[in-house]
């Protein structure tokens, strides 16, 4: 196991600091990889790496912040059900211990299945995810690799996989006056039940399956709801339209510009529920207002609707908060990612990002990834690519190949530690 001695070097916060005292995981001082989050798209790395022959724990480290299994699948509402519109899909390998969630209980919470699921997927292999571990900042190590700031403390990493999803960040987008609303205002994350908005009138602002979701169940609970969206609402059941999703999210991420939200490809599901909904005129949209006043909204032909509350399930950003340091946004406000890797940095990998964002997309990405992985870890060490590169990486070592993860040798048990 690596220790992680002499790390440190240009745009690193420092040296190795020490364990963080007090209850919580701790960690070793570097791996190989270190991937970041544990939902859908960081367990789908972790076990095709495993499979790849990285030991966790030592090769390789998963961390995440939630303070269970479930990734963001954990914080939802109660009420939420794993449905035609919530749908998750297996993990890598989950076949072999006879679960699955076409087969759940669907009468439980959603957050208490994919919870159950992913706990007993961890443990049955032997994941050894450390949790809560929140990762404050990632730098260059000056050595070819990252130093990542931690409230546990620091871990080096020869490859990132930033697998932290987009739960933490919700997008909420401007208006005049929003801050005098004297109602109540949450974004999609702070929902927690259709009481807390019985007999108030309610706006639910944003088009995608959240909104719609959260519109039936205030039926009967609010005393009025209005849904405002950006664009106009389509209900399709159109096979091709997760590719197109997937294709526009691809070309977007490819660019480096901001990522278009899913449903703008997609549309919403044509479910007899969503259907009977909209005849019965529940799940029929306006036009987006053009300002919020103090008790209610201002639409663009001048009129007024009062309302008490306002749901803003305008979708989430991608949460790359902890890699500023890296400097990896583009002039177009993005981050240039290619197969789930990044242009500018190519020992970091962005799982579940962009084309990979929904849960099949995350568990395809999975397999890719780690093969690019395992890839780069057997490759010399190279400096990352200057900001216009469009060559290969720059090698730094050549040679005898001391920093290879895997041996060349078949037997994959046989490794070489990669940072001493």
């Amino acid at each position: 196991m690596a220790d992680g001695k002499g790390r440190g070097g240009p745009g690193a916060p420092g040296a190795k600091h020490g364990r963080t005292g007090g209850p919580g995981p701790e960690l070793p001082d570097a791996a190989d990889v270190v991937v970041v989050g544990a939902g859908q798209a960081g367990l789908s790395v972790a076990w095709h790496l495993r499979r790849l022959g990285l030991t966790p724990g030592s090769d390789l480290v998963v961390l995440d912040r939630g303070p269970g299994a479930g990734g963001a699948w954990q914080f939802r509402w109660e009420s939420l059900r794993l449905d035609t519109a919530h749908k998750v899909d297996d993990l890598p390998g989950m076949g072999e211990l006879g679960l699955s969630f076409a087969t759940a209980d669907r009468t439980r919470a959603a957050r208490e299945v994919v919870a159950d699921y992913y706990e007993r997927y961890e443990q049955a292999f032997a994941l050894d995810v450390r949790r809560p571990v929140e990762v404050t900042g990632v730098h260059e190590d000056g050595r070819g690799g990252f130093l990542l700031t931690t409230d546990r403390g620091d871990i080096g990493a020869r490859v990132l996989v930033n697998a932290g999803g987009t739960w933490a960040r919700p997008f909420r987008p401007y208006f005049a006056g929003a801050a005098e609303f004297r109602g109540t205002q949450i974004t999609t994350p702070g929902y927690r039940s259709a009481e807390d908005f019985r007999g108030k009138r309610v706006l639910v602002v944003g088009g995608g399956t959240s909104a719609v979701g959260f519109l039936r169940e205030l039926e009967g609970v609010a005393a009025a709801t209005v849904w405002a969206t950006r664009r106009p609402v389509e209900f399709t059941d159109d096979p091709d339209a997760g590719v197109t999703a997937v294709r526009m999210a691809d070309e977007a991420a490819r660019a480096g510009r901001p990522l278009p939200s899913i449903v703008s490809g997609t549309g919403l599901p044509a479910t007899p529920e969503n259907l009977a909904a909209a005849e019965r005129g529940l799940l029929v949209a306006r036009p987006m207002f053009s300002s919020v006043e103090p008790d209610g909204v201002r639409w663009a032909d001048g009129t007024f609707a009062p309302v008490d509350a306002i749901i803003w399930a305008t979708g989430f950003r991608a949460e790359l908060t902890h890699l500023a340091p890296l400097r990896l946004r583009e002039p177009g406000g993005g981050v240039r990612v290619e197969q789930g890797r990044s242009v500018r940095n190519p020992r970091l990998f962005l799982a579940g990002f962009g084309p990979q964002a929904s849960t099949i997309g995350a568990n395809r990405a999975g397999r890719a990834v780690a093969r690019q992985v395992v890839a780069e870890l057997r490759a010399p060490v190279a400096d990352p690519a200057p900001v216009g590169w469009t060559g290969s990486p720059r090698s730094t070592h050549t040679g005898s190949g001391a920093r290879s993860m895997v041996s060349s040798a078949p037997d994959r048990t046989r490794r070489r530690s990669p940072m001493t």
